[in-house]
């Protein structure tokens, strides 16, 4: 599969991932979502984990882990890790804002990850990036001003902070998947399949505080989307670790392409779960695209 046409699946499977994580976490408490999301993925890698060490030839060499070092082993870990920060930031906030503001943030990820790459190879960005930067950045403010008709004031809103929070960690997360992928030489399956396990491992403590009333904390309802969002997540994911391996990939491309997902969140959280003052949303959205294609195509 071209890397392109497999940014645009995992466009795809992402938008539908964030659909499944608004109905999950909709009036229900998050860090058993986030415990059991993960206990599914990591049940999944693992059972297929095993099943090579039984028969090392019983799974295709597409689905395939490869043994790795103890310092690889932390490399994926810290890969968790960084996710798992990014996740809690995230799943809070898309439970307390509508899915046509959550996700509009989120997709400003890839304009940080182009940043973050021009920093580390002190790199200049060109007109056409930076008028692209200035587009999404004013659409993001007409964003903004439409959020204020649901009365969500961006910077007085915490949730909104800690969305940007889980988005800068996410682009961090891509920056670091380029080099996995890519210079550190890893296959997609490796990095997901340990990368499910120590984000289950992580999600641990917290899911045991929930469990024993360290805090305050709301009740959690079982619910199928949470199958449903991990499934889409272990597609998406694996498509897009899959195209980060092309030596021809873009890291600035893929990130933008996949970001796409706001358009299938957007026009979920609309006909789905009946967010209003769409007008002035479906125009900031559409500049936030916009500055994302002019930056990253540039």
């Amino acid at each position: 599969m071209h890397w392109i046409v497999a940014s645009l699946v995992a466009a795809l499977f992402l938008g539908i991932y964030e659909l499944g994580t608004k109905h999950a976490v909709n009036k229900n408490s998050v860090l058993p979502v986030l415990f059991f999301a993960n206990v599914v993925s990591a049940g999944l890698w693992g059972a297929l984990l095993m099943a090579q060490r039984a028969n090392p030839s019983a799974l295709p060499e597409l689905l395939q882990v490869t043994p790795l070092t103890g310092f690889q082993h932390a490399q994926l870990a810290l890969k968790s890790f960084i996710v798992a920060c990014s996740w809690l930031a995230t799943y809070f906030a898309v439970k307390h804002l509508p899915m046509s503001i959550a996700s509009p943030i989120r997709a400003m990820a890839p304009v940080c990850t182009l940043i973050g790459a021009l920093l580390i190879l002190a790199e200049r960005p060109t007109g056409q990036q930076i008028a692209g930067i200035v587009i999404t950045i004013g659409s993001f403010v007409m964003l903004s001003l439409a959020g204020r008709s649901e009365g969500i004031r961006f910077h007085q809103n915490k949730w909104v902070w800690w969305s940007i929070l889980g988005m800068l960690l996410g682009a961090g997360s891509t920056l670091y998947d380029k080099f996995l992928l890519g210079p550190a030489g890893y296959d997609a399956a490796t990095v997901q399949c340990w990368f499910s396990i120590y984000l289950l491992l992580f999600f641990v403590v917290p899911a045991l505080g929930w469990k024993l009333r360290w805090w305050p904390r709301q009740e959690f309802h079982w619910r199928w989307s949470i199958v449903w969002l991990t499934l889409a997540l272990l597609v998406s994911d694996f498509v897009y670790f899959s195209a980060l391996r092309d030596p021809e990939a873009l890291i600035s491309i893929v990130a933008s392409i996949r970001r796409g997902n706001t358009i299938v969140a957007f026009v979920g959280g609309l006909l789905w779960f009946g967010e209003v003052h769409h007008r002035g949303k479906i125009i900031a959205v559409a500049g936030v695209l916009l500055g994302i294609v002019i930056t990253l195509l540039a």
